[in-house]
C-alpha cells in the first residue's frame, strides 16, 4: 500500500469516525465488522438481503423507533444498501447509516396537534 492509499484511508477513518450518523458494516454471515461511534445495530431483513441479493427499501430511508444508550426513545431515519465484491458480483455484505431525526419527528407531530381542529 503506498503513502497515498494510507492518507485516503486514514482520512475516510476519520471522517466515519466524527459524523453524526451511525454507519455499520456487515459481512454476508451478518457479522458487524465495523461501526462508528453514531453506530446502533438493526438487522431486520439482513438474512433475506444476503440470501435473495436484494433488499426491501432499495436505498430508500425508513423511519424506525430506537433506544439512545442512556434509554431515551428516538426516532431513526435508516438507510441500508448491499456491498458488492465487484459489479454483478456476490454480495461482501451490508451496509446501515442511520439518522437521529427525534426533533424533526417531534416538531411535526407538535405542528400536526397544533393545526388539527379540537377534539379530532
Amino acid at each position: 500500500m503506498n503513502f497515498c492509499s494510507i492518507l485516503r484511508a486514514s482520512l475516510a477513518e476519520t471522517i466515519l469516525d466524527q459524523i453524526g450518523d451511525a454507519v455499520i458494516y456487515a459481512d454476508a454471515r451478518g457479522t458487524i465488522m465495523r461501526w462508528n461511534h453514531a453506530a446502533a445495530a438493526r438487522w431486520h431483513g439482513f438474512e433475506a438481503a444476503m440470501t435473495n441479493g436484494v433488499m426491501k427499501l432499495q436505498g430508500r430511508p425508513t423511519l424506525t423507533r430506537a433506544t439512545h444508550k442512556t434509554g431515551r426513545k428516538l426516532y431513526v431515519e435508516m438507510t441500508f444498501a448491499l456491498v458488492e465484491r465487484q459489479a454483478g458480483g456476490s454480495e461482501r455484505g451490508a451496509v446501515a447509516v442511520a439518522r437521529d431525526v427525534t426533533e424533526r419527528i417531534e416538531q411535526q407531530k407538535s405542528r400536526a396537534r397544533r393545526e388539527s381542529p379540537e377534539g379530532a
